[in-house]
């Protein structure tokens, strides 16, 4: 048994949720029958977990605390390949505030209330106890890791875990969301420029989605690339009239991830795709 998976076997014991993560620390990509989110993805994306097929699939979302799993011939080959171990906060009810410079922490130690830190190369990640969404540069040098995203396990930490402040939690209020709220089902919302929505019914976006995703889980070469180029083609086409909602996007992100793009390069993707449009 590998280091890495008794680890994470040691951390399951505790309710975390793990996942192994391959070279570049991040997960590892979707099986043939996943790709594309083909099997459906996860049936509700808010929870931990592997999807029904047994492999390490859907980034974040395989992670799991049942040992069984985590220690299953499916993962076998994951473990070996594994250069560290990942979980996802937000299934062990924590969130991790990823402070990566002299600068973050500096910020941290006058702002934010004593907690549990783990070291990391650059700077520590502290966690506190609750959840929250996980949101990227809430501030130079600053990311917040909770529900749907997964930090790197470094040891066990020093310090008593506290409860997630409200100043953690304003971090992400104050950043704006990339996403325009749904429209309600029976109106048809008018875009940004006054122009007519085009989504004429739920099929036309969902396809929009789909094929955004099978774009990005088939690229051999330029990942980075692609996942820019799509978002970009999406939000060209879906970004104005207010259709978009965090389903869709969370689904494009776990595309993403599931060809090893980290959350925060997915989100400055979708950032820079905005800001080249003008949204």
């Amino acid at each position: 048994m590998s280091d890495h998976l008794k680890t994470a076997l040691s951390l399951t014991a505790s309710g975390v949720p793990v996942l192994p993560l391959r070279r570049g620390k991040v997960p590892f990509g979707n099986c043939t029958t996943c790709t594309g989110n083909a099997c459906g993805g996860r049936p509700n994306m808010k929870t931990p977990g592997p999807c029904r097929c047994p492999a390490v699939c859907h980034a974040w979302a395989a992670a799991t605390a049942d040992p069984a799993v985590v220690a299953s011939p499916a993962w076998a080959a994951a473990w070996r390949r594994a250069v560290c171990v990942g979980y996802h906060p937000g299934g062990a009810g924590l969130t991790v505030v990823d402070l990566d410079d002299a600068d973050a922490l500096a910020w941290a130690r006058t702002t934010l209330p004593a907690t549990r830190t783990v070291a990391t190369t650059r700077g520590e990640h502290w966690i506190y106890r609750g959840t929250m969404r996980s949101v990227n540069a809430v501030r130079p040098g600053v990311d917040i890791k909770s529900t749907m995203s997964y930090a790197r396990y470094l040891g066990p930490g020093t310090g008593t875990l506290a409860d997630l402040p409200d100043a953690v939690r304003a971090l992400a209020v104050q950043r704006p969301s990339p996403v325009r709220p749904a429209a309600h089902a029976a109106v048809m919302p008018v875009g940004v420029g006054g122009g007519e929505c085009p989504h004429r019914t739920p099929a036309y976006l969902a396809r929009g989605i789909a094929m955004a995703e099978q774009r990005i889980a088939a690229a051999s070469s330029a990942v980075h690339a692609t996942v820019y180029r799509t978002f970009l083609a999406v939000l060209s086409r879906h970004g104005r009239c207010g259709c978009l909602t965090d389903t869709h996007v969370t689904r494009l992100f776990t595309a993403a991830q599931a060809k090893g793009e980290t959350l925060r390069h997915c989100t400055d993707a979708w950032t820079n795709a905005r800001t080249t449009l003008g949204l």
